[in-house]
Parts: C-alpha cells; structure tokens; sequence
C-alpha cells in the first residue's frame, strides 16, 4: 500500500467523522450533552410493550429482548407499509422526532424508530460493534411487532450498513428503502479504510482514557474490528429486486477534504449505476446531517418511494 500523505487537522477531523460512523455534527466526540446528562432509566425487562395504549398518531415504547438483551422500538401505528427510521452512527431513535408525525400524517403509514444497543433506552452489549447483530436486533423486533413485509428502510449514515445486510438477507420483507447520506460498500476501497484508520487514532486514544463515556464506548466498539468489518462490508451487494433512493449531501462527511468528498459521491454514483431501479438525488446546501438540515427533502423523497409502493 503506497505511503499516507500527512492530513490537515481539518481533513483529519473529516475523516475521523466517519470512520466513527457518527457524523452528526462534525466532531463524533463533541457529544457532550449526551455525555453529562443525567443517566436514563434503565428500560423495563420485558418484551411485552413498556406503555399505556398510546392515543391514535402517538408513539407508543416496545422493549424487545433480542438475544438476552432490550432494544427500545417506537411504534407510531397506521396501515399499508410500515417505514422503518435508522439513525446514523451514535444516534438513537429521538434523531427522527420531528420527520415522524409528519410522515405519519401525510403517510398514513405505520413508522417505527428503534436505538441500536447501547443508544437511547437499548441496553448496550459488550464487545465491538457488529453490524450482523445489528440486523439480528431489527429483524427481532420487527418479528416480534408482526412486521414481515412491505417495509420501507429509511437508514442514514452508519445504518447504511445495517440496511444493506438486512435487505441481502431479507429481500423480500424490503419494498423500498431511501439510504440518506448512507455508507455504502462501494466507498470502502482499502484504501480508504487505510484513511479512516489512521485518521481516527488520535480520537481513539483520547477515548480510552474515558472509555465508560457513551460517545467513547461507541467509538471503541467501532473501531475494534472496523479493518475487517469493512473490508467485508465492501464485498457486499444491494439485492437487485428491492429499489432503492439515494442521497447524498452536497458537502458530504469529507466538508473538508475534496478528494475524500469526491470519492464519497463516487461511490453512491457507482452503487446506483449497479441496477436500473436506484436513483440518486442530491440534497443541496446540505450537510452529511441532512435529515436535520433538509428535513422537508428527506419527508419528500420518503413520501414519493411510499406512493410508489402503491
């Protein structure tokens, strides 16, 4: 492998923003509200529903048990197909709060959010992150909610990796999905990850002087096995039978490295071309955060992959 270019303090921050698969607002670590508030309850330890019948339009709290540990789903009841929200790396359900009624209501669609384990009120699971698990997690609770079809994946970011595994091994439970500003296989060359790696040390080693803190357990869980967990990842295909919408953002993860940015749009350029049912739309004046930045543009292209649906 040819030798690294040194990296700006900037790029280095790009680049470190998504190798922790957490880019939410620049800086994976700048999580601090999170980190100094108070702890949340622990959830319930049940797998029957943890609240009162929610009122027609409100979301009502599912505690799953899948492979001995609870993973929160939020259930806003309706019919026809069921969209399924996941938040990007270090991001729980509470990310989609303000897309949800309005989905629900234009949609008149089921919409469930759920936090991956050790997000929101899911218990965390010790050890590295594994996306295999992650999918295991939502198929649980799906199952678990009677949700088998007709369902459209909404995944951002880091749940891009989830989404891909999920529809490979469930295609046909999967109508649709809309991947926002999601990592795709294309983009994980090794030498990318080559990048991602040495960029991300330093926040890596600043972490595991704090490793109980959420945003560093979630960092070091990544980044334990992320050579050969995305090493595979880039081997791995979108099902040609499940169509799929792509976004991408207009100043990408990489606002401060062109060559990473223009590898970024590349990468979801070449996914798209893979089959004729994939579109790719650009949310411009966005940031890699665009369901915070272009709400109004995410709901859009939800609502036009669920009329297409039928």
């Amino acid at each position: 492998m040819s030798r690294m270019l040194p990296l700006s303090r900037r790029t280095r921050r790009a680049l470190s923003a998504v190798a922790l698969l957490a880019v939410t607002g620049g800086i994976v670590t700048a999580c601090g509200e999170e980190d100094s508030a108070a702890p949340k309850a622990a959830p319930p330890k049940s797998s029957a529903s943890a609240s009162a019948s929610a009122p027609a339009g409100a979301s009502k709290l599912h505690m799953i048990d899948s492979d001995g540990h609870q993973v929160a789903f939020h259930v806003t009841t309706g019919h026809g197909p069921t969209i399924v929200l996941d938040a990007g790396g270090g991001e729980d359900s509470s990310y989609w709060n303000d897309i949800v009624p309005r989905l629900h209501a234009d949609t008149g669609a089921t919409v469930i959010t759920y936090d991956r384990a050790g997000l929101g009120q899911s218990e965390a699971v010790p050890g590295a992150w594994d996306v295999e698990a992650a999918v295991s997690d939502l198929r649980t609770g799906l199952t678990a909610l009677g949700v088998t079809k007709d369902v459209i994946l909404v995944s951002h970011s880091q749940a891009g990796e989830v989404a891909t595994y999920f529809a490979e091994e469930n295609p046909k439970e999967v109508s649709a999905s809309v991947l926002v500003d999601a990592n795709l296989p294309p983009f994980f060359t090794d030498q990318e990850i080559a990048r991602l790696v040495a960029a991300t040390q330093p926040e890596l080693d600043a972490a595991k002087k704090d490793p109980s803190a959420p945003a560093n357990r979630q960092l070091i869980a990544t980044a334990e096995n992320f050579t050969p967990a995305h090493q595979a990842y880039n081997k791995m295909s979108w099902p040609d039978s499940v169509p799929v919408d792509v976004i991408v953002s207009e100043k990408t993860p990489f606002d401060g490295s062109p060559e990473d940015a223009q590898r970024w749009r590349d990468a979801a350029a070449s996914f798209v071309r893979q089959a004729p049912n994939r579109t790719l739309v650009t949310a411009t004046g966005s940031s890699h955060d665009v369901p915070k930045d272009r709400p109004d543009f995410v709901v859009e292209q939800i609502e036009k992959t669920v009329s297409a649906r039928g």
